[in-house]
This record gives C-alpha cells, structure tokens and sequence, in this order.
C-alpha cells in the first residue's frame, strides 16, 4: 500500500490504466455495472430487511416487504431520473428519449429519496402502517445501495471530483475531465455515504434497542447521509452546467438540498429521543 501511495505521488493514477469498463459485454448487449448496482443494493436491502421483521417489535410482515420492494424501485428510478432532470439538467424534459435513458447514467440522491419516501407512504397508507416505524427499518437498508452505486460511478468514469494538490497522492485523471489529476469522489462517496453509513445502521439496530425508537433510525439515516454528501461535496466537481451556480452561492446544488435533510433529521432524532420507547413485542400483522 505504501508503494502505491509513493508511486502515486510522484505520478498521478490514470484512470483509463485501471482495465476498467462501464459493463459485461454480451455480444448483443452491455450489461453495465451501473444497473447492476442498483439490482444489487435493492436485492440485498429486500433479503435484510426481510430478516429484521423477524425480530421483536416489526411494524410490517413479509406481504408488506414485498410491496416495499416493488415500489421502493420504481420510486429509487423514477424518483431519481426525474430529480436529476429537475436539479441538475433541466435540457432532459425536452428530450424524453435522453429522460428515460437511465442506463447512461445521471440519478439525483434527493430525487431517489422522494421517489422513496411517496412510495413508503403508499404502502404505508395501503397496509395501515405505522408510517415512521416503515421508514425506520427501510432506512437502514438504503446504505447498501448508496455504496454499490458510488462504485459503479468509479468504475464507468463519471462524477470526478475537483482537482487535487500534490499532497493527494491517490489522485487521479480521468477521461474527459482534462489532465490535471483529481478527487476520486465517488470513493469518497462509497464510503461515506455507503460503507460508514451501513456499519452505522446496522450495529444500532442489531446491538441496540434502537429500533423501538419510532423515528431514531431514520433520524440517524437522515442526518448521517446529508453531512457525508455535504462534506464530500467539497471535493466532488459541480455539474458543467451548475458550475456557475455553485461560484456565485458558494455552495453546490447538492449542498444546498442537503442542509434542510441535516435539520430534518437533528429534528427526528430529538423528536424520537423525546418519546417513550414501544413495547418490544409489539408487532404489525401480517397481511
């Protein structure tokens, strides 16, 4: 590791020299990482939430899992594209060919997590769930996704970080993005958002009693998510067509629609730590 960092220190990491590709080549069709990202994160988030209704105090069943799978999906794709669209390239709703294009990339997080949320709260509102406690235990799932995603963002290339000094020994030059080496962000990305945030999650509703906190869960979710993406956001490059809108507010898009997501989730946690604790053994029939 130490031989890599030297080596990198004195020349730059060329990205295209990793061997990397977008995808599997088929012949007839690329099956690109990005895609599988998502099939990854949504069917490993379904095979563990699946297990954590098996423990005392769930508020759903496994019919109810099932739903959250399929419109949790469509909501994270949908959601998604549509909010990429809206924040950050407006140009998309006049070419619905390019809009519904996802395979080539360009999902917003914010987008995603209200797609997300507005399925939530059908399934909720449709099974008479307990809307808070559904996002709680979804919540603690989400990061399996986040991290899968950031990955393929590495490996196809794309969402480079700004440019790094000298001291950045790991810096990196990646096609299109010029010759000066940059912040692999989306590494930074993955683990922030993806690896920290799973380890997180999981030890406080394996090791805890946190999950008998209505709205802890996704408090904690909430707040941890928005700073990491705020913090990286520092070193992730703005939109081309954004940059000029960071330059004059002195913050990025993402940065700007992350700040209410902190206050949002500081304000769950107090609200949740405000409350008693439900009955460990309190659980939802299932459908």
């Amino acid at each position: 590791m130490m031989e890599f960092l030297a080596a990198g220190a004195s020349h730059p990491i060329y990205w295209a020299e990793l061997g990397l590709r977008p995808g599997i080549d088929l012949g007839f069709f690329t099956l690109r990482y990005y895609s599988l990202a998502y099939l990854a994160g949504i069917l490993l988030a379904y095979w563990h939430l699946s297990r954590m209704i098996k423990r005392p105090g769930a508020p759903m069943g496994q019919a109810h899992v099932d739903d959250l799978f399929f419109y949790c999906t469509l909501g994270v794709i949908l959601g998604g594209r549509l909010g990429y669209a809206t924040f950050y390239e407006p140009s998309l709703w006049t070419d619905p060919a390019a809009l519904v294009a996802v395979w080539h990339g360009g999902m917003s997080f914010h987008g995603g997590l209200i797609g997300t949320v507005i399925a939530m709260a059908y399934v909720s509102w449709r099974g008479k769930l307990p809307f808070i406690r559904v996002t709680d235990y979804v919540a603690v799932n989400v990061p399996f996704g986040m991290m899968f995603g950031r990955i393929a963002n590495f490996i196809n290339g794309e969402l480079w970080g700004r440019p790094a000094g000298p001291d950045v020994p790991w810096a990196m030059v990646f096609p299109g993005a010029g010759p000066l080496p940059r912040h692999p962000s989306q590494l930074y990305e993955a683990a922030l958002e993806g690896a920290l945030m799973i380890v997180i999650m999981l030890l406080l509703f394996w090791l805890s009693r946190a999950r008998f906190r209505t709205g802890f869960l996704t408090g904690v979710f909430v707040t941890g998510i928005a700073a990491a993406r705020f913090t990286v956001e520092f070193f992730r490059e703005p939109d081309a067509q954004l940059a000029a809108f960071a330059a004059r507010t002195g913050l990025s898009m993402g940065q700007w629609l992350t700040i209410p997501l902190i206050v949002l989730g500081i304000g769950l946690i107090v609200w949740s730590l405000s409350r008693p604790a439900i009955a460990s053994g309190a659980k939802q029939d299932e459908k």
